[in-house]
């Protein structure tokens, strides 16, 4: 830290002594001012003089003054324009106590609005000068009262200048911290976005293919002793369904690596694609499924494909653990107009068919992502039995802030 800041950070550490060391200063140049007579004859040229005790009793109180100038500066003002008042009409020759008032008028200007600055100005400005020129010793065109008149409106610029410089500097001081709170809120919403979707991946991932392995282990137990080739064909697809979670979930948690990290995933995210694959492992869990498609080849956004496939991996998850063992679903995806429709319906009638009854995050997960497509998803009982899932998706992915065409 240099001389010059760290003398900054004492002034602004102790203001009251500063200002004694400012008075101090403004003492000895007002008393050292009081000796000297200047002469304007032939030359300019200048003599000691022994001032009045008067003038040296005034320099005093306005250098004492002076002390205070930050907690009461209008007070300080009025004090030292008073003793600058009777200086200037009782001395003879004069002392230079007016320097105090110009002190004390430069605070008032640099801690006060502009307006406040010009009244203020104006009238010690008007007082001082005007006092001096009609009740002085000396001619009402002396320089002493234009040095008067010049000073105090110096003192007044001055410290409206410092003023206006201050709270330009706070502005922009302001302005970089809100900015710096902008970029912070922004980082700390997309992280709390992108931990929402890795959420959302690992709990489709897993909710589904733990599903699958739990029930082809327990027709595995089932006919273990009867039907061991049967146990065997159970066996087989829960060792496949378990491969397929473990590589999903390393698909999932490799977006938490680095960018650098040269074992980062490049599989891409399944979609609409892979559906045949995705209701041949309910199949094969003994889940009796029927497919329509009517989506006419339609390319979708990567978002949307994705979202898409988990609705539909989400809710026969559901169907496989709510529905009952003899449940059948249906699955149908439909292009409409601009949106592309997923419904999912099955014919349960197992007792816990209300997929929120069991405290999980199946459908919130599946509404947080139709929502951040700015979609609709309807979920509910079905008349007569069973349960519907029925997502409304953008063909185009809309941002948030976009109205729909």
């Amino acid at each position: 830290m240099s001389t010059l800041q760290r003398a900054r950070c004492q002034a602004k550490a102790h203001p009251l002594a500063m200002d004694a060391v400012l008075a101090a200063g403004v003492l000895v140049c007002m008393v050292a001012g009081s000796f000297v007579e200047p002469r304007h004859r032939d030359s300019v040229s200048w003599a000691l003089r022994t001032p009045d005790p008067l003038s040296l009793v005034l320099i005093t109180l306005g250098a004492a003054a002076l002390v205070f100038r930050r907690r009461a500066p209008m007070t300080v003002l009025a004090l030292t324009g008073a003793v600058s008042v009777i200086e200037s009409v009782t001395g003879d020759p004069r002392a230079p106590v007016a320097m105090s008032a110009v002190i004390a008028l430069y605070t008032v200007a640099s801690t006060t609005d502009r307006p406040t600055t010009w009244r203020v100005g104006l009238l010690t400005m008007t007082v001082l000068t005007g006092s001096a020129m009609a009740a002085g010793s000396l001619p009402w065109y002396a320089q002493e009262n234009l040095a008067i008149f010049a000073w105090t409106g110096i003192g007044a610029t001055a410290g409206d200048a410092v003023r206006s410089r201050r709270a330009f500097v706070q502005a922009i001081r302001e302005r970089a911290e809100r900015a710096e709170r902008t970029r912070e809120e922004e980082a700390r919403r997309r992280v709390a976005e992108e931990r929402l979707r890795i959420a959302r991946d690992l709990h489709d991932v897993v909710a589904h293919h733990i599903a699958l392995v739990n029930v082809q282990a327990g027709v595995a137990a089932h006919v273990m002793d009867k039907r061991p080739d049967q146990a065997k064909e159970a066996l087989a697809h829960v060792r496949e369904a378990s491969r397929s979670a473990l590589n999903e979930l390393r698909a999932t948690v490799g977006l938490l690596r680095q960018s650098g990290d040269p074992e980062a995933p490049t599989e891409p995210a399944p979609g609409l694609d892979r559906l045949d694959e995705l209701t041949g492992t309910f199949r094969n869990a003994g889940l009796h499924i029927e497919v329509a498609r009517a989506d006419q080849g339609t390319a979708l956004p990567a978002a949307v494909d994705l979202a898409a496939y988990r609705i539909i991996q989400e809710a026969l998850t559901n169907v496989q653990k709510h529905a009952g063992p003899q449940a059948k679903a249906e699955v149908s995806v439909v292009r409409v107009g601009p949106n592309i429709e997923i419904t999912v319906l099955d014919d349960g009638s197992g007792e816990d068919e209300d997929p929120d009854s069991g405290g999980g995050h199946g459908l919130l997960g599946m509404r947080e992502r139709v929502t951040a497509l700015r979609g609709t998803l309807t979920t509910g009982p079905r008349y007569g039995g069973g349960f519907r899932v029925h997502a409304i998706l953008p063909v185009k992915n809309r941002t948030p802030g976009e109205d729909p065409v």
